[in-house]
């Protein structure tokens, strides 16, 4: 099969395949659309089990950046680079300074940052390489790692899929199972607990995650249990894909909404949440608070109050979304991409 025929070629601009023999380097860079400015898309470094895979997740995760960046309002097009490599054993400097020559040789039309895999210190190494990378301090410390960012973005997200899926305008005793407390998903408990959630959380980082039960008064599930827990909302934080026809037909849970890209596993998943009853969160709406932030730091007039102030603009955005599918009897994701489509095709 082409790339031309892959079954996630969404006429992609561009299409990157780099390697370097001496550190090892086996990356992709996909740039999806540019329409409304640089591609930007965060660097995730993750074993994969085949080119062909690497590909696949490359070319879905440039295709949501665009539409988030256009939802989100930002003057972006969307973009992702993936390395094939174990991000515990096999990142080095020389491995990621040689990402760094990759993205420069693009001239500026795609603009990296922090994702799964890889981090700001990560970011700096690939910067003595390339001017084109977001995510790190320009700011004081005010900016850099965009994960609470991240984090803040689905938390607004998730108040409003709470206000238009279970009626409630507070978070205070409602149950939210969050899978994958990483960066993103650790700042998003917290921000939970504090709202008066009661949380049950997973990870496969068994020690990160008891030691955040014990802080949260939270109850701690093997990994894979979390989808059975009886909650009201289901938190997918970790990798994409989470759910899938058998995860969906378990949830307990009557509202989705969470960190993770691409959390749908399959076309018709969408549909298959609807009929059971479950509002499903559009992830690429939810996880902007990160992008919003980065983008903001390309501006000299950076404030950190009309960051959060753009940020929590993604509730107003859902409301939208959850208004029109609810009068239109479609799922949010049908609505989600067709707001997208008519911002950035528009500015073509």
């Amino acid at each position: 099969m082409s790339v031309f025929d892959h079954p996630e070629f969404d006429h992609h601009q561009q299409i990157v395949f780099g390697s370097d023999q001496a550190s090892g380097l086996r990356a992709i860079i996909a740039i999806h659309d540019t329409t409304r400015g640089p591609a930007l898309g965060g660097l995730r470094i993750f074993p994969y089990a085949s080119d062909a895979e690497a590909l696949t997740d490359v070319l879905r995760l440039s295709r949501g950046m665009t539409y988030k960046s256009a939802l989100a309002d930002l003057p972006l097009g969307g973009g992702k680079a993936v390395i094939i490599a174990d991000p515990r054993r096999d990142k080095t400097p020389e491995l990621l300074r040689a990402m760094g020559r990759l993205v420069d040789g693009l001239g500026g039309a795609y603009i990296t940052a922090e994702d799964s895999g890889s981090s700001e210190a990560d970011m700096r190494l690939i910067a003595e390489a390339t001017e084109h990378v977001g995510g790190l301090p320009r700011h004081g410390a005010t900016s850099g790692d965009p994960s609470p960012f991240t984090a803040w973005g689905v938390f607004c997200a998730l108040k409003s899929a709470v206000r238009h899926g279970l009626g409630r305008n507070d978070l205070t005793d409602i149950r939210v199972a969050v899978q994958g407390v990483g960066n993103v998903g650790a700042h998003l408990a917290r921000y939970l607990h504090a709202a008066g959630a009661r949380l049950v959380l997973t990870d496969v980082d068994d020690p990160a995650l008891v030691r955040l039960a014990e802080e949260l008064d939270a109850e701690a599930v093997a990994p894979a249990a979390i989808t059975d827990a009886e909650v009201d909302v289901f938190a997918p934080c970790a990798l994409g894909a989470a759910l899938s026809e058998a995860v969906v037909d378990r949830l307990k849970a009557r509202v989705i909404c969470g960190a993770a890209n691409n959390q749908l596993a399959a076309a018709g998943i969408a549909e298959r949440l609807m009929a059971r009853g479950i509002l499903y969160t559009p992830d690429y709406v939810a996880n902007a608070g990160g992008v919003i932030e980065i983008a903001w730091q390309r501006r000299d007039d950076y404030r950190r109050d009309a960051v959060m102030e753009h940020i929590e603009g993604i509730g107003a955005t859902l409301d939208e979304i959850f208004t029109r599918a609810e009068r239109e009897g479609v799922s949010p994701a049908i609505v989600a991409d067709d707001l997208a489509r008519e911002r950035f095709r528009a500015v073509s």
